[in-house]
């Protein structure tokens, strides 16, 4: 077979040669040891969580090095692409702190690396596809899907492994009379590679997660062009990774099957092989056991998720960090106020099996990042939250700014602060009652009857002084406490319940109850306070025409 000949058929309006794109992309001048890695996701519209697991972990190791993160879309399979998709994702993870220092941006390309769009490098990948061809390393097959799936059947049938080789690669020695025939005829084809791996041979390969393994080699002639021109993801990431001069490339473990072939093809193209970190799924309990998040079953892998029910961009950063690196919660323990960026990550420290996804420790780190917030930017955070996911809820925010304002100051600062609030969607819940619209009826235990809750009430009517600072204020309660009988002594209840109708606990509730319309708020005191004075009455005053 005259390779070039072969070459010069098939791509007949190739004329750039693989040296002039070495000197058009050329090394970038960037201090030694940097990253260069990209996020290159597809455009199929769901953006999920592992997403954002890959680009802060691609984030993070390139921009503590000094080195570059770029965003390239891998658009090779138009079945799949959603329009709009790429803006979505561009979108997404900028809401959450990924800064792509150049690659494909919604208004077009940014970088001298491009273009970022796979559709738009074609040329490129038809440089190297003749220079394989040229080698000896390439070939077109003109398989029909009707004859691979006749080959899929018999090899089945014959319990072999499935794929394009050995006797079942037709077209891999094929003369050239036949290919010229074929084209001649119009016939559609797929370029192969050809492979020269042998399954009864393995390698070591080490990565930077998984640590080493053994790798046995590929022998399936896979294909690198589609019968369109465009190239599979096998081939056009190699390409496009060596001339981006990526040197770490950061891909859940899904891709581990593809490395013997990845690793083949690199050496074939003569590129310097860039170093794998393979990130394990996030797991999820199920029951007593783990399975892998599910797109169906588990609306949290979306990312759009985090941001409807209302988790603030730092919390879903910190627990993310969390479940990259092990040491980051001894880290942030020990710098409390440092911004995450100055924790030393290391890809080395990624659980190699995958991380097990807790939507429990995630509220919780959201309560404390959220308790950390002083009321100005809770209102800001609260208030952009609910103008896209609660209209009138934010209206009612937007309508007295002050107000929401001390709401929101009320326990912050000091060393316990409220946690009250995990996500933004639990505010109106935790402090709707502020507003008379969306203050419930009040609900009392029913081991108190209406005429003892009454009273008390209407003892606290007959002392009330809004001028009261917050000692005086609870030596009232104290005092209608006694008068109903109830004890203010915690100690001699707990000693014998059946002493006591009840406790000051008990009357602070009914108050509690009668302005709140729940058994847990915030500080009663600080409460009236925001309230006024009149609202306050007025709301007592309700709850006692509810009682008769």
């Amino acid at each position: 077979m005259d390779y070039q000949a072969l070459a010069e058929l098939l791509f007949p309006d190739v004329a750039e040669t693989p040296a002039q794109l070495e000197a058009k992309y050329p090394p970038r001048k960037v201090p030694e040891g940097a990253v260069i890695t990209r996020m290159a996701p597809s455009p199929t519209g769901f953006v999920h969580l592992g997403n954002l697991v890959q680009g802060l972990t691609s984030e993070r190791m390139a921009h503590q090095s000094g080195g570059v993160l770029f965003l390239r879309v891998e658009d090779t399979d138009a079945k799949r692409e959603i329009p709009g998709a790429v803006e979505v994702l561009i979108e997404s993870l900028k809401h959450y702190g990924i800064h792509f220092d150049e690659g494909a941006t919604i208004d077009g390309d940014n970088g001298e690396y491009g273009p970022y769009r796979q559709r738009q490098r074609a040329s490129i990948y038809h440089v190297y596809a003749k220079k394989l061809v040229e080698e000896g390393m390439a070939y077109p097959c003109f398989c029909t899907e009707e004859e691979l799936a006749a080959m899929r059947e018999k090899q089945e049938a014959n319990k072999e492994t499935t794929g394009y080789y050995g006797p079942y690669a037709i077209w891999r020695d094929r003369p050239m009379e036949d290919v010229q025939a074929q084209l001649r005829a119009g016939q559609p084809w797929v370029l192969r590679f050809r492979s020269t791996g042998d399954v009864s041979r393995q390698f070591k390969f080490n990565d930077l997660v998984k640590g080493e393994l053994t790798v046995t080699e590929n022998n399936v002639d896979q294909v690198l062009l589609k019968s369109d021109g465009i190239p599979t993801y096998h081939f056009a990431h190699a390409v496009d990774d060596h001339l981006m001069r990526t040197t770490h490339v950061v891909r859940g473990d899904e891709w581990l099957p593809s490395l013997p072939f990845h690793i083949q093809l690199f050496q074939a193209l003569g590129f310097k092989l860039p170093k794998y970190v393979h990130i394990g799924p996030l797991m999820k309990m199920d029951g007593t056991s783990k399975r892998k998040l599910s797109k169906r079953k588990d609306p949290e892998l979306a990312l759009t998720y985090y941001k409807s029910a209302g988790f603030p961009v730092q919390a879903v950063y910190e627990y993310i960090m969390t479940l990259l690196n092990s040491n980051y919660e001894d880290w942030r323990r020990a710098n409390p106020s440092a911004p995450a960026t100055d924790f030393k990550f290391s890809a080395k420290k990624l659980n190699p099996a995958g991380n097990l996804f807790d939507y429990a420790k995630l509220c919780d780190v959201s309560k404390n990042e959220i308790a950390k917030m002083d009321a100005e930017q809770v209102y800001s955070l609260l208030l952009n939250w609910a103008q896209e996911f609660d209209p009138a809820f934010g209206d009612r925010l937007a309508a007295d700014p002050e107000f929401a304002k001390k709401i929101f100051a009320i326990g912050r600062g000091g060393k316990k602060p409220r946690k009250d609030m995990a996500t933004w969607a639990d505010a109106k819940p935790y402090m709707g009652f502020f507003y008379d619209e969306y203050l419930e009826a009040p609900v009392f235990d029913e081991k108190f009857s209406p005429s003892v809750i009454r009273r008390a009430l209407e003892k606290f009517l007959e002392r009330f002084d809004f001028q009261d600072d917050s000692n005086a204020w609870f030596d009232k309660v104290k005092e209608i406490t006694g008068e109903l009988g109830f004890t203010t002594d915690m100690k001699a209840y707990k000693a014998d319940p059946n002493a006591f109708p009840g406790t000051v606990a008990d009357v602070s509730t009914f108050l509690r109850l009668a302005v709140t319309g729940k058994t847990n708020s915030p500080d009663l005191y600080t409460v009236m306070q925001i309230l006024g004075y009149d609202r306050t009455v007025q709301r007592i005053r309700n709850a006692i025409a509810l009682l008769g």
